[in-house]
Order: C-alpha cells, then structure tokens, then sequence
C-alpha cells in the first residue's frame, strides 16, 4: 500500500456537483450499499443517487417505521430497511450478524448517521453520546461487516467527518466530558473521530482491497440541526429571522455528492485514508489563513498516530476489533 497524498486531484467536480451527477456514467448495478441514516437529509439523497446508478441499497435505521415511510414518499420502494441504533452496540451487533448470515458482500458502507450539538447524555458504558454514535457505533458496525467487505471485490467506507472536526482532537484523557460538557466540543471530537477512523481503517484494510474515506459534506440544513434552538442558528449566521436559509450552504442533493463521490469514484482506485470536501480530496489546513475555520482539514484529524491511537482505545471500550 501507497500513502494517498493529502491534495486535490484534482476531481473536475465543484462544491455545486450534485450526487447524481457524479454519478454519471457510473454503473452500480450487482453492487450492495449500506448507508446509515439514508432516510433523511443527506442520507436519502445518497440513497437515491446510488439506487438510481443501478445499486441495491440497504439503510439501517433507528426508526425503521420513519424510514419506511420517508423512501415509499420518495419512490425507493425497492430499498431495504434494517434496524439498528447506532447508540446501543447490541442492536448494532444483531444487525451485522443479521446481514452477514445472508452471505451477501458489501461493496459500500456510508458510516452517514449523526447526532449534533445535543443536550449531555450517556450510552452504553457511560459514554458521551456524539462520540457514542457517531464513532463508536459505526466503527462496531465496520468491524463486525468485515467479512462482508472483504467478500467485495473493492470495497469502500465512507465516514461522514465534517469541518466541526477542528473543534476539538480526541481528548484521550476526557472522552466522555465528566470535567464538564460542552456541545460543540463533543460534536468536534466525534468528528475528528470519524477522520481518524478512515486513516486507520484504510492502514489496515488496503491490503485486503477495502479502502477508507473521510468526508466533509459542506454546511447544509438538514435534521442534524434538530437540537439547535433556532436562535443559535442565527446568531451563528445559519439563518436569517425570516428563517432564509444562508445562501453559501449546499442543498441537500449537493451535500450528498463528496461521500458519493468518495464511495464510487474511479479516480480513487487504489487511494484511501484521505479527508474529501467538495468532491476532490481536501487541503491540509494553512494555519492563519482566511480559509482555515471554515475548509481544509486539520493535521490533527489525519494523523495516523492518533488514528491507530482511537483504534486501540475504541477495540478497548467496546471489545471488537476484526484485525486483533
């Protein structure tokens, strides 16, 4: 295995690109994706996107009755829905068993479920609930889908990561906050969680043919904002009074284009555990420039030390590692 350089192709896509039309000419059919959360926001539209490329698509949800619903409104009949909680590792674990006892492979898993800025809570052992589900749920589920993806001829996973990774770095000494919670920075460590996820995964996994991703989608407006009370939202700038959307965030159909991108694309054959933004690969952060709060990612979140670090810590919390 080659280090895939942190830089831009670059792809020929904009932050603009739509999931479908990276997509184009792309034939998915005789594949299997799983894509968490692909219900709603981001996850239907990748969901669509890869079921109109020809793809089989399976979407793990907490609710599966909403999931149902929200694809049968949206003409995905033939999508299959599974339940899984991401926060609660039993049902995480009967789902893979579930999945994996059909004997079918999977050539994509979009890690794409998330929690945001929520109100403090504890799962599992005790642990704070973003880094709960947005990390340690999906990388259970990665681990116990391993034969799945190893049966792939090519397989990718996708994690959702996002610029909210230069909130904090994993805090190795604090993980679960009992010196004091704060929102934003467990939503930061959840997400460079994610990040560091892919480097170690795509370390471990190249050789076997899967490859990993991290991937930005960009600031839209989705249910990942449903614990934010709207008076936040706008005096982030997320919003006016008149609740108009700020015209820099991406629709929906935009968001979903760089984890559709990363999952397909045959410019990235044979990279991986690299961090994607706006369909290309992203820049490593230039510290004190104009740009660096908003794109760009951070050293800290691709750091292959502290990727191998997470994965030991995360096999010890939560006793699954399919490479021990």
């Amino acid at each position: 295995m080659t280090t895939t350089p942190q830089h831009a192709l670059p792809s020929g896509f904009t932050a603009q690109s739509t999931a479908t039309e990276v997509l184009a000419g792309i034939d998915l059919g005789g594949k299997t994706a799983i894509v968490t959360g692909g219900y709603s926001g981001l996850g239907i539209e990748t969901v669509a996107a890869l079921a109109a490329a020809g793809a089989r698509v399976v979407v793990p949800a907490r609710r599966p009755e909403a999931a149902w619903a929200a694809l049968d409104a949206r003409g995905l009949t033939a999508v299959e829905v599974e339940a899984l909680d991401l926060a609660d590792l039993v049902s995480v674990r009967a789902f893979a068993e579930r999945f994996v006892a059909t004997g079918r492979s999977v050539d994509i898993l979009i890690n794409n479920a998330a929690i945001m800025a929520s109100a403090e809570a504890r799962v599992g052992d005790g642990w704070e609930s973003q880094f709960a589900t947005n990390h340690l749920g999906h990388y259970v589920l990665t681990n116990l889908l391993w034969p799945a993806l190893t049966a792939a001829e090519g397989a990718r996973v996708v994690a959702l990561s996002s610029t909210g990774h230069k909130l904090s770095g994993i805090r190795f000494d604090d993980p679960d906050f009992s010196s004091g919670y704060d929102k934003w920075q467990a939503y930061g460590q959840a997400k460079t969680a994610n990040s560091l996820f892919a480097v170690h995964l795509d370390a471990l996994g190249a050789d076997s043919g899967v490859r990993a991703f991290a991937v930005h989608p960009g600031g839209i407006m989705t249910e990942l904002q449903r614990h934010l009370p709207r008076t936040e939202m706008i005096a982030a700038g997320w919003m006016t009074e008149d609740g108009t959307v700020n015209p820099l965030f991406k629709s929906p159909e935009q968001g979903a284009a760089t984890s559709t991108w990363a999952a397909t694309s045959p410019m990235l054959d044979g990279m991986g555990g690299v961090y994607c933004e706006d369909c290309d690969i992203a820049e490593p952060t230039v510290a004190g420039s104009a740009t660096a709060r908003i794109s760009g990612v951070d050293a800290h979140a691709i750091d292959p030390d502290a990727a191998a670090r997470l994965w030991a810590f995360s096999a010890e919390l939560t006793g699954v590692n399919a490479f021990a």
